[in-house]
This record gives structure tokens, C-alpha cells and sequence, in this order.
């Protein structure tokens, strides 16, 4: 059985969608449809699932991917969106490369994620899950705040910035890139710290091993925020805490391309956004 997931604000999403299904009844793969907004109400279809194809740009397949990790069933995205990083094939190919995982000539990707635990006063007040980055942040007030950065429990430094940002291999095309971060081929299993905007601090991005457990403790005088691949988020308070590790789960994709795709696919990507800004 094949799900099929598709982004309710790209109008043509749910004409793709129902093209899909069709194709697959026509070659007698049983399927279901849902919004992504919808998923969390599927998780029986999902558990029976050996696909889930998801059509939209990479919010979308960045919502499905966390959302199905647990049930270890791999993402085929099929690219509405601007950019489509995480994305395995274009609207006009897609029939074509899914035919080919339907025959079993595909491999699988397993990204590293990332959870957090929101800490205050000594009791966990929240949970984040990430395949991008963990971020944290002043959020709306134009006031830069103090991280004290500690890595398996040794402080290493503190930050006065605008926020630190932990990125996974597969964020480091995102938010981190934007900051000034390297960039990480997806198989690497390390993930980084990068400061935003830091002030007479410690600027230069740090590579942690993937067993690092990461504190940042925050300290200002208004609030701040956690988010979680830039769509969950958490109010803080000064002194709360923010521990961040590897997730038990995995980011798992179908991919058709070679193992080296993503060098040629990145630089196909940030060629195409150069040309249209």
C-alpha cells in the first residue's frame, strides 16, 4: 500500500494527487490520500504503508517525513515548491521514477534528526522533534540574548547573538546556510552549531559528533523561542534550557538518483533560485 500526501495550499496538488492514485490502481497498488495537515489521524495507514509519495515543496515534505519517521517508512517527494532540496523528482517526471521504486530499482536515505527537550526550574515542559535544525532565538524582539553553549555537559562558551542554530547534514542547506554555515552531504551523521548574528562573540559554525548532547541555556530579559524546522515552537523564559541529541528516529527517502546526487542537485537548485531572484 502506497500513501499519498499532498499540501492543500499548492492548487495544483490535489490534481497531481488523484492522477497518482489513479496510475497506481491502474497498475493494481492499493493507495490512500490525505492533506499533510491531516496525517496525524492516519497512523494506522501509515504503519501498513511501504511509501508515502508527497507532493509539495519542502515544508511539506519536511511535516511528512518527521510525521512518518517512527513507522520507518521512506518519502518520495514530488516537488511543488520553490526550491525542493529533499525532493525526488519534478511534477513532469515523476511517473517515470516512481515506476522504477515500484520495481525496486531505488535505494534508501536515512538522515539524521533531532530532538529537544525543553527544560524549566528542573521539569521538562516540552518536546521538539527536527530534520532540519532546532533553533533558538529572540524571536520577535529586537534584543539579542545570551547562550551559554554546553556540550556533553562542559560549558564551551556563551553567545551574545540573536540565536544559535543546530542543524542536522539535511538543514544545512536551510536556515544554516543563510547564517553562514557549511554545507553537509546528507550521509555525514555529525550536526552543527551556528550562531546568528553574534556580537563580540565566538562567530565561527561548530561540527559536533552525532552522540554530542547539546545545552543551551538562555538569558535576557524578555522572552525567546525554540522552533523546530522553522513550524513548532516554544515560548522561553530566562534560565530555561534547551537540550538537544540525536533523535531515535531516522529521516528515511526513497531516492532513484545515483548516491552522489546531491552535490549536482544542490548546485542545480541554487543555480535555478539565482537565476529567478
Amino acid at each position: 500500500m502506497i500513501g499519498i500526501l499532498y499540501s492543500s495550499q499548492v492548487p495544483r496538488a490535489k490534481p497531481l494527487t488523484h492522477e497518482i492514485s489513479q496510475w497506481l490502481t491502474s497498475r493494481n497498488v492499493d493507495s490512500w490520500v490525505s492533506r499533510v495537515k491531516d496525517m496525524a489521524s492516519k497512523c494506522e495507514l501509515v504503519a501498513r504503508s511501504s511509501l508515502i509519495v508527497v507532493l509539495g515543496g519542502d515544508g511539506t515534505t519536511l511535516t511528512a517525513a518527521r510525521e512518518v519517521a517512527p513507522f520507518n517508512v521512506p518519502v518520495f517527494g514530488v516537488n511543488l515548491g520553490r526550491v525542493g532540496f529533499l525532493s525526488e523528482v519534478t511534477p513532469e517526471a515523476w511517473q517515470s521514477k516512481l515506476e522504477r521504486v515500484l520495481d525496486g530499482d531505488y535505494w534508501l536515505e536515512r538522515r539524521l534528526m533531532l530532538k529537544g527537550e525543553v527544560w524549566r526550574d528542573g521539569a521538562q515542559i516540552s518536546n521538539l522533534s527536527a530534520l532540519n535544525d532546532i533553533v533558538v532565538s529572540r524571536g520577535e524582539h529586537v534584543r539579542v540574548v545570551r547562550f551559554h553553549l554546553f556540550v556533553d555537559a562542559d560549558h564551551v562558551t556563551t553567545y551574545t547573538a540573536d540565536g544559535l542554530i543546530a542543524s542536522t547534514p539535511t538543514g544545512s542547506t536551510a536556515y544554516s546556510m543563510a547564517a553562514g554555515g557549511p554545507l553537509l552531504p546528507p550521509q555525514l551523521k555529525n550536526f552543527l552549531i551556528i550562531p546568528v548574528a553574534p556580537h563580540l562573540s565566538f562567530e565561527r559554525p561548530v561540527v559536533l559528533h552525532q552522540e554530542a548532547v547539546v545545552k543551551i541555556q538562555v538569558e535576557m530579559v524578555h522572552r525567546a523561542l525554540a522552533t523546530a524546522d522553522g513550524q513548532d515552537e516554544v515560548h522561553l523564559q530566562s534560565g530555561d534550557e534547551v537540550l538537544i541529541s540525536k533523535h531515535q528516529n531516522e529521516g528515511l527517502f526513497a531516492r532513484v538518483d545515483g548516491q552522489s546526487y546531491f552535490y549536482h542537485r544542490l548546485m542545480q537548485r541554487l543555480s535555478f533560485w539565482s537565476r529567478k531572484q
